[in-house]
């Protein structure tokens, strides 16, 4: 994409907070789609999440903190011995994020990958991408 002679080029994050959406990518794999224990995984959501985030996984859409506790408590129940395992760092990109990872059996190479894309909002995820390269068996 080119720029016109008469704009300046802004670096692409400026005005966001790079080390919070980090934050956000790297804590919402072990503290919410990793935890086994329900309570601690609504208060990582209640912490994580804006109260009308949005959930786009291959299922369906998924709104609000009740709906994204119910599908990660019911992924979490299909492989509850399964970890999410960072694929490299988070890349933050303005108001935004990815993270890629892989998730199985801790030690062992992994079952499924995929990549989270997040939209920030006031220091929280308002919305949540998931991508996988292959779906969970």
């Amino acid at each position: 994409m080119s720029q016109s002679a008469g704009q300046k080029a802004v670096p692409p994050s400026v005005g966001a907070d790079v080390s919070a959406i980090k934050a956000l990518l790297s804590r919402n794999l072990p503290e919410v789609f990793g935890e086994g224990d329900p309570a601690r995984r609504r208060v990582a959501i209640q912490q994580l999440y804006t109260e009308g985030c949005v959930l786009c996984a291959p299922p369906g859409t998924f709104v609000g903190h009740n709906a994204l506790n119910k599908f990660a408590g019911d992924l979490r129940a299909m492989h509850p011995h399964y970890v999410y395992t960072p694929h490299g760092a988070p890349q933050v990109l303005h108001n935004s994020g990815r993270l890629a990872w892989g998730s199985g059996p801790q030690g062992e190479a992994p079952r499924y990958t995929g990549m989270d894309f997040i939209i920030a909002r006031d220091g929280k995820i308002a919305a949540l991408y998931v991508y996988l390269d292959s779906p969970p068996t």
